[in-house]
């Protein structure tokens, strides 16, 4: 559902993220880290972009900036 193009352009920047992973340790990085053991890589990606949407969406609902706390840092 939703507009393909914005799909797609999700996609295919989540699949650079993953390209291009670096070895710093924030939430969504180990949470991809822990899937890509057990799935394939494209369904990874699909997986983060969904989550990016869902973060993106979010935001612009409540029209509010992302801000990365020590929290999510760990």
């Amino acid at each position: 559902m939703g507009n393909g193009y914005v799909r797609k352009l999700l996609v295919v920047g989540a699949h650079a993220v993953l390209y291009h992973r670096k070895a710093r340790s924030d939430a969504l990085r180990l949470w991809t880290c822990k899937l890509m053991q057990t799935k394939p890589f494209k369904l990874v990606a699909v997986a983060l972009a969904n989550k990016l949407a869902r973060i993106a969406f979010a935001l612009t609902r409540s029209q509010s900036t992302y801000t990365i706390t020590e929290r999510n840092r760990a």
